[in-house]
């Protein structure tokens, strides 16, 4: 059973767009107090697009789309919130857990609701080093008949294995007004995506397209992160090499090497890359709002 807030499921009875978004990037990615800053950017522009924010998340044991004020505090405040991916949903239910949900974990929840379209940053994918790390994103992307909105994937991952992995699971890789599969803190990454769409109501029929032909794997849209703060994937690479020479990096294994690795580049960008993270989760949110208005038909 999904929870569903009011305002939420207010919007799905009466036709309006409504966007989920995930809650790991607030209680596990982004540090305090620059959680509190996306959530509150998110949220604004979602409703500036006339769409209502579903932030996905378990709470004390109920998978939730939507977050009241109290809860929502509580999960920007970390207190005694696990990291809940795809796997470790039904762990957390049972033992009535509070957990942030990560992308598998938020299109795991979703697909058990009315809401059809999902902002993220930047989805998990391949690793670049060994030993072999593979997000669980991408299975449930191959999965979940929803449309996801991002950045690509995260610059510290393996970009070609992963778009490679993409293709093989059949999901459809949609460049949002580019040709090239953006390279989330990076507006380039060289890699072209299958297609492009330069409007949202594109986008929309495709999605259609995708459904009619019974496809059920999700739509990924991606779109480049704002030009002004995004950064040169040069210096990212360089970062991301640096830090998996270091010596400490033999120590990270599994779900920590992410955090680990973004952490490097945070440091060595001297904080542009959470400018640029920020601004990223607030465009691609804009984004899946113009898109979920598109899908139920209220773009003016």
């Amino acid at each position: 059973m999904i929870r569903l807030i009011p305002e939420v499921a207010d919007a799905l009875r009466d036709g309006r767009p409504v966007v989920a978004l995930e809650s790991s990037v607030l209680a596990q990615g982004l540090p305090i107090p620059a959680n509190r800053e996306a959530a509150r950017r998110m949220d604004a522009a979602v409703r500036g697009g006339g769409g209502v924010p579903a932030v996905t998340a378990v709470v004390a044991g109920i998978p939730s789309l939507g977050l009241t004020a109290e809860e929502l505090e509580r999960f920007l405040r970390r207190e005694g919130i696990r990291k809940v991916s795809s796997r470790d949903l039904a762990v957390a239910v049972a033992q009535g857990s509070d957990g942030a949900t990560t992308v598998a974990a938020t299109l795991a929840i979703i697909a058990r609701s009315d809401v059809r379209v999902f902002a993220t940053g930047g989805i998990g994918g391949v690793h670049r080093s060994p030993p072999f790390d593979e997000s669980a994103d991408l299975v449930e992307l191959a999965r979940t008949p929803r449309i996801v909105v991002c950045a690509g994937a995260k610059s510290i991952l393996d970009l070609p294995a992963t778009l490679e992995r993409l293709e093989t699971l059949g999901v459809p890789v949609i460049g949002y007004r580019t040709p090239e599969f953006p390279a989330f803190f990076s507006t380039t990454s060289s890699l072209p995506v299958s297609a492009t769409a330069e409007t949202p109501e594109v986008v929309a029929a495709i999605e259609r397209a995708h459904r009619r032909l019974g496809r059920r794997e999700a739509l990924l849209v991606v779109t480049p992160p704002p030009p002004a703060l995004a950064l040169d994937p040069r210096e990212v690479d360089e970062a991301v090499r640096a830090a998996l020479a270091a010596p400490e990096a033999a120590r990270v294994r599994g779900s920590g090497m992410t955090p680990y690795l973004l952490a490097a580049v945070e440091r060595a960008t001297e904080g542009r890359s959470r400018l640029a993270n920020l601004a990223l989760l607030e465009a691609n949110a804009a984004l899946a709002t113009a898109i979920a208005a598109a899908l139920v038909g209220t773009i003016p």
